[in-house]
């Protein structure tokens, strides 16, 4: 089913941590299962206050978050076996997607070497949902893992 949602944000611009933060009017037909839909203005922030706390960020101009984990290699080889004590990029990123498959919300990343930068944000919505919320607090748990 498709439902139409609008949600204003704030009545003008402000910053937050440095970061410009415009009203947003919001339009979304998305899916409406518990994970994919809009979060209220008060769950929104509350969500975002505590991932900011993880290194999380607002993007400018977008209803997303960001984040740039930086680990010690991108796969440390000793011989022909990994070392599984150091912490991987590629091992991070694997376990991400795998996860991703299972929600069925994928990440915009970007990766060179040791660094991974995530953006995310729901693309049937066009902004955050709770399922965005759900990717990014598995996203911290697995950076502490790996």
């Amino acid at each position: 089913m498709s439902v139409l949602m609008f949600s204003l944000l704030t009545a003008g611009s402000t910053r937050l941590n440095g970061l410009k933060v415009l009203p947003l009017l919001r339009s979304c037909s998305c899916n409406m299962s518990s994970n994919s839909h809009w979060l209220s203005a008060a769950d929104r922030d509350q969500h975002v206050m505590e991932l900011r706390a993880t290194g999380w960020m607002e993007v400018e101009d977008r209803d997303a978050i960001f984040k740039e984990i930086h680990f010690k290699s991108f796969n440390q080889r000793r011989g022909s076996q990994l070392l599984a004590r150091d912490p991987k990029a590629f091992g991070f990123m694997s376990r991400v997607a795998l996860q991703a498959e299972k929600m069925n919300h994928h990440p915009e990343w970007f990766n060179v070497y040791n660094k991974v930068q995530i953006t995310l944000t729901t693309h049937d919505c066009g902004g955050l949902s709770k399922r965005d919320v759900k990717m990014a607090k598995f996203i911290d748990k697995v950076a502490l893992t790996v």
